[in-house]
């Protein structure tokens, strides 16, 4: 399987890592630690060495109860990165649900947009449908970033997830885009409980029965303080663990904070499911 984007076909025959680049002043684990230029620029450097495969950059938190930040705003944020990011010569996503910042972060080059509303804002499926070869991920969210965990989801979530997920594809496929180029995220933390969370992990193969690359980010969430007691900056035994039962039930892109410790447990994973490989 591979995920066609911009200006790179990415191989999923194994597991991929996606590193979260910030530059925003409050997202929930690492606000205004990457918010400048320099500084933003030297986190995706070390997120490379470190083994991520593709970069994901953000000019605008979503994390529950964000308010919402202007166009202006979301732009001069992140556009000077962006513009930057990709001569590193790695795919390069933008987790942005703004038309107008989708089509400008295509013309610098980006190849992948990330849009936790599916492409539901008003233009969006067209600037996806028009540009011909950008890859794209649909994240399922209940509400949005500032009341979803006000009132979240009710009851069995995993059937509705993927009912959705068929529709916004179905809405994309319309338009002339083609399969290859779109990846699904069940939007872990996005409008549900704790409890539907881990229902989502527990049934995750339902979702990876819709044909389409699995893009899971549970990294530093939530949920996983819920059950583990652990305060943000404490989460990254149970981020890795997350990861790997997300791609152990079928995800093939994980997005991550800390790249390197879970570069380094998929190795061990993927040596522990082919063994073959270590073979002299």
């Amino acid at each position: 399987m591979f995920w066609k984007t911009t200006r790179f076909e990415i191989d999923l025959a194994t597991p991929n890592v996606m590193g979260i680049v910030n530059v925003t002043p409050d997202s929930f684990s690492d606000g205004s630690q990457h918010a400048n230029l320099t500084s933003a620029l030297k986190h995706c450097e070390l997120l490379l060495k470190q083994g991520a495969d593709i970069l994901d950059i953000g000019g605008e938190s979503t994390r529950p109860g964000a308010q919402e930040v202007s166009l202006e705003e979301e732009l001069q944020r992140i556009l000077p990165v962006v513009k930057e990011a990709v001569r590193l010569n790695v795919p390069i996503s933008v987790d942005t649900y703004k038309p107008q910042v989708m089509q400008a972060v295509l013309d610098a080059g980006v190849d992948i947009i990330n849009d936790i509303w599916a492409l539901r804002q008003k233009g969006a499926l067209d600037v996806i449908a028009k540009h011909g070869g950008c890859g794209v991920c649909l994240m399922h969210m209940y509400a949005q970033p500032l009341d979803m965990q006000v009132h979240p989801m009710e009851g069995l979530v995993a059937p509705r997830v993927v009912a959705f997920l068929q529709e916004r594809v179905q809405a994309l496929l319309a338009l002339g885009v083609s399969k290859e180029r779109i990846a699904l995220d069940p939007g872990v933390g996005f409008g549900k409980t704790v409890a539907q969370n881990f229902e989502l992990l527990s049934h995750q193969k339902q979702l990876s029965s819709l044909g389409y690359p699995l893009l899971v980010g549970w990294s530093r969430k939530s949920s996983l303080g819920a059950v583990t007691g652990c305060e943000v900056g404490q989460r990254l035994v149970p981020s890795v663990a997350a990861a790997l039962l997300a791609v152990e039930r079928g995800a093939q892109i994980v997005r991550v904070h800390d790249v390197e410790a879970t570069v380094q447990a998929l190795a061990v994973w993927r040596h522990a499911t082919k063994p073959d490989t270590l073979r002299q």
